[in-house]
C-alpha cells in the first residue's frame, strides 16, 4: 500500500468515525420540541411538586431540552375534579394527582393509587412497587386507562406511604371517639371505607383543609405525612398526631399525559420519560424518609405536637371494611378482579420473605428510635 493509499484509507476511517459520533446529534435535532403543561391537584408549594419538578428536570436533561414541563397549581385551567378529563380531551397536556382520585370512574384505580389496608394481602409501598415493576402491575396500569376510556398515558412517579392516620384536637381512645368527629379523608374508596365504619368522612382538596379546621367545618383531618402536613400548617390548628393509619399505607402519585401528545413524541423522548419516572420512584422514597424525619422532629420539639398510638380497634374495623369492599368490587368488575388477583399472586410469593425481613428492619429502627426518645425525655428534665 503506497503512502497516498494509506492517507486516503486513514481519512476515510476518520470520516466514518466522525459520522458515527455525530449521529446522536442528528437524532437530537430530529426530536420535536414538546411542552407539557401539567395541572396539579395541589398547590405548587407542596413537596410533591418539588419532586415533580425534579422529575421534569431529569426529562429535560435526558432529551437535551426538547421535552419540558410547566407545572400549574390546582384549578389553574380546570377544576381539580376535572383534571383527568381535561387531559383526556387535550385541554391540558398533562395532569398530576393520585390514581385513586379516579376510582369513581373505575374501582380498580384504587388498587394502583391507594390499595387501602395493603390491598388485604400485606402490601406496603415497597412491596407494591415490586409488584408494579416486576409482578405485572405496570402492564395492568397501562390497561387501566383503556378500561376507563381515557386517552391518557400514565407515568407512576411518587410512592409515599405509609401515610399518617391524621390530626385531632384531642386524643381518641377508641373508634367510639373517632366516630364522633367530622374527618377529612381522601376521595374515592379510601374515604368511603371510613363511612363504612361509621366515621363522618369529608373529602376536600389539600388547600381547603386548614381553613375548614379553623372554621370548624371539620374536626380532624388527614393529608399525608409529617413534612407535607407541616407545610400545610395543620399543627397550627391541631396538636394530636397519629402516625399509624391504614387508609393509605400504600399511596402513589402519578402523571397523566394526553395520549395524542404521547404518540407524537419520538421513541427516545418517551423512553427518557419512562427512565426518569423509574428514577423518581426511588427518589421519592429516599426524599420522604429524610424530610419526614426532620419535620416530625420539628413538630414534636418546636410546635408542641404530641404523638399517639392509633387505637387497636381501628385496625380491625378498617381492615374488615377494606376486605369487604375489595371482594364486592372483585365480584362486580372483571378488571378489578384481574388486578386484585395479580396482587394476591404476587403476595403469595413475595410477602412471606418481605414480612420476615421487615421484622429485622423494625427491630433495629425501633430500638434506635427508643434510644433517641429516652435521650430527648432526659434532656427535657
Amino acid at each position: 500500500m503506497n503512502i497516498l493509499t494509506r492517507r486516503f484509507t486513514t481519512a476515510l476511517a476518520c470520516a466514518s468515525l466522525l459520522g458515527l459520533a455525530s449521529a446522536p446529534q442528528a437524532v437530537l435535532a430530529a426530536d420535536p420540541s414538546v411542552k407539557i403543561r401539567v395541572q396539579s391537584v395541589i398547590p405548587t408549594s407542596a413537596d410533591e411538586i418539588t419532586m415533580l419538578k425534579d422529575f421534569a428536570s431529569d426529562v429535560s436533561a435526558l432529551t437535551d431540552g426538547t421535552v419540558t414541563f410547566e407545572v400549574l397549581p390546582a384549578g389553574a385551567i380546570v377544576a381539580v375534579a376535572d383534571t383527568l378529563d381535561a387531559v383526556d380531551k387535550g385541554l391540558i397536556e398533562g395532569g398530576f394527582a393520585w390514581t385513586h382520585y379516579w376510582s369513581g370512574k373505575h374501582p380498580a384505580a384504587t388498587l394502583f393509587g391507594s390499595p387501602s389496608a395493603g390491598a388485604g394481602v400485606g402490601l406496603d409501598n415497597f412491596a407494591w412497587l415490586s409488584w408494579f415493576q416486576y409482578g405485572g402491575g405496570q402492564k395492568l396500569y397501562d390497561q387501566l386507562w383503556k378500561e376507563m376510556n381515557m386517552n391518557v398515558k400514565g407515568i407512576m412517579l411518587q410512592p409515599v406511604g405509609p401515610e399518617a392516620l391524621g390530626w385531632f384536637k384531642k386524643p381518641i381512645k377508641s373508634m367510639a371517639d373517632f366516630r364522633k368527629l367530622r374527618f377529612r379523608t381522601p376521595p374515592g374508596i379510601p374515604g368511603q371505607l371510613y363511612k363504612d365504619i361509621g366515621v363522618a368522612s369529608v373529602a376536600m382538596g389539600g388547600g381547603d383543609i386548614l381553613p375548614a379546621l379553623q372554621k370548624g367545618v371539620i374536626d380532624a383531618a388527614e393529608w399525608c405525612c409529617p413534612k407535607p402536613d407541616m407545610t400545610f400548617g395543620f399543627h397550627k390548628a391541631l396538636k394530636h398526631y397519629y402516625l399509624q393509619g391504614l387508609h393509605q399505607n400504600v399511596v402513589n402519585a402519578d402523571l397523566y399525559i394526553n395520549g395524542d401528545v404521547w404518540k407524537k413524541m419520538t421513541d427516545r423522548q418517551r423512553k427518557a420519560i419512562e427512565v426518569a419516572g423509574n428514577a423518581a420512584l426511588m427518589k421519592s422514597l429516599s426524599y420522604r424518609i429524610l424530610e419526614n424525619g426532620k419535620a416530625l422532629h420539628e413538630l414534636t420539639t418546636k410546635h408542641g405536637v404530641q404523638l399517639h398510638d392509633t387505637p387497636a380497634d381501628y385496625f380491625k374495623e378498617y381492615s374488615a371494611a377494606a376486605m369487604k369492599t375489595f371482594e364486592k368490587n372483585s365480584a362486580e368488575n372483571a378488571f378489578f378482579k384481574t388486578v386484585w388477583e395479580s396482587q394476591k399472586a404476587f403476595a403469595e410469593q413475595a410477602i412471606p420473605f418481605w414480612a420476615g425481613a421487615q421484622k429485622a428492619n423494625a427491630g433495629i429502627t425501633g430500638a434506635y428510635a427508643d434510644v433517641l426518645a429516652a435521650q430527648q425525655k432526659k434532656a427535657k428534665k
